[in-house]
């Protein structure tokens, strides 16, 4: 394909046109633009300025950079194909656009360079010519993975309106956790089911601090055979922007959780009648590839006060109640209650025993009794502090 040709395909690309919006492969055009041209200058300009792009985002050649873009697309006919929605005419472009872009990915540098006509002293450097995708490997990756962002990242974050992708998740390892196994059990088991398809129940985690409930949200993309799982964390202030998000997955192959961590409304905080709908289902229901899990440490996730219930309001009584009640909107609703103090000093001998110590039974029961008085709230937290504070 001349200069010619290909800039005109690259000048209309339409099932995959955000590629307009990537700054190398305006770079690309502009190169082809002044190689048809023969402007030398802005060739050369056109040329390192292309290359630093593509060393700053970590590929050796155009059709490394173009695999990556197009794989993880969220352009129409990649949407169209992981949705198993077939649109003949949107296929057609794409096998076009996949043509043209196979093109650019096969330059060969050193005509380029001969084309320029330029001296030898120049010594340009270039890169390989390779084409690692075909227009049937990505019909199979959209169809295998998905595609867009929630191919490319199981974890993010939602802040004001807007999905980060978080590349580096904290997830726990199951080995990680401590006690609370059949609590973890009813979270896992809910979560499988929405791996299976079917419709479950918005998960409450509530109780003490340092219990590991949030730890037990986060663990489960460390499950096995979770590939389909996606977590996303809810800021409380964006709470209010939860429906359009939640509509925004409904159409994706993957399973969404949405994670709301430390819930807790003040008297006055309206945001709660949002989630409120949402857990109980208005006119638009909740897809079946959604779900809610929050923990909090308070059970009616409402804080009171003497002067919440002390109002002028004639039915007082009635709208604490139906504020407090947000938390049996949840259909599941498990307790992380703090140790009993047998249970306590058994977990702090375990973690001892993992940590090397070499304390006597005694001495380690005196030292997690003494620990327990002067740091309240029996927890796997508080246990973990002790450990550390033994093997200083």
């Amino acid at each position: 394909m001349d200069h010619t040709v290909l800039l005109c395909r690259l000048g209309s690309l339409s099932a995959f046109h955000e590629l307009y919006e990537e700054p190398i492969f305006r770079l690309a055009f502009s190169l082809i633009k002044a190689l048809d041209r023969k402007d030398a200058t802005a060739a050369l300009t056109a040329w390192g300025q292309f290359l630093s792009r593509l060393d700053e985002a970590g590929f050796d050649s155009p059709g490394a950079w173009l695999s990556d873009r197009l794989r993880y697309s969220d352009a129409p006919w990649p949407r169209s194909v992981a949705e198993d929605r077939p649109v003949p005419a949107l296929e057609e472009r794409a096998r076009r656009d996949i043509e043209t872009l196979t093109a650019l990915a096969s330059l060969d540098p050193l005509p380029l360079i001969e084309a320029l006509d330029l001296p030898a002293e120049v010594g340009l450097s270039g890169w390989a010519p390779k084409v690692p995708f075909t227009f049937e490997e990505l019909r199979e990756h959209y169809k295998a993975h998905g595609c867009g962002p929630f191919a490319r990242h199981r974890a993010f974050l939602w802040e004001e309106g807007r999905l980060l992708p978080v590349t580096d998740p904290d997830v726990p390892s199951q080995q990680q956790l401590i006690g609370y196994r059949r609590q973890r059990l009813q979270v896992e088991e809910n979560t499988r089911s929405l791996l299976s398809g079917r419709r479950v129940n918005n998960v409450l985690l509530f109780g003490d601090s340092g219990t590991g409930k949030s730890a037990t949200v986060k663990s489960l993309l460390a499950l096995p055979d979770t590939e389909d799982l996606r977590l996303i964390e809810i800021e409380k202030g964006s709470v209010a922007q939860l429906p359009r998000l939640i509509r925004s997955l409904g159409t994706r192959r993957q399973k969404f959780i949405l994670f709301i961590d430390d819930l807790a409304f003040d008297r006055d905080d309206m945001t709660y009648s949002v989630l409120k709908t949402i857990l109980e289902g208005g006119l638009e229901p909740r897809p079946d590839n959604v779900a809610i899990y929050a923990t909090s440490n308070r059970r009616n996730l409402v804080r009171q006060t003497f002067s919440s219930r002390a109002g002028d309001e004639v039915d007082r009584e009635e709208t604490i109640q139906e504020k407090t009640a947000l938390a049996d909107r949840f259909g599941l609703r498990i307790p992380y209650l703090g140790l009993a103090m047998a249970e306590y000093l058994e977990l702090v001998e375990r973690l001892a025993a993992q940590a090397g110590l070499t304390l006597s039974k005694e001495s380690l029961t005196a030292q997690a009794i003494r620990w327990d008085a002067r740091h309240p709230g029996r927890s796997p937290r508080t246990a973990q502090q002790l450990i550390a504070s033994l093997a200083e």
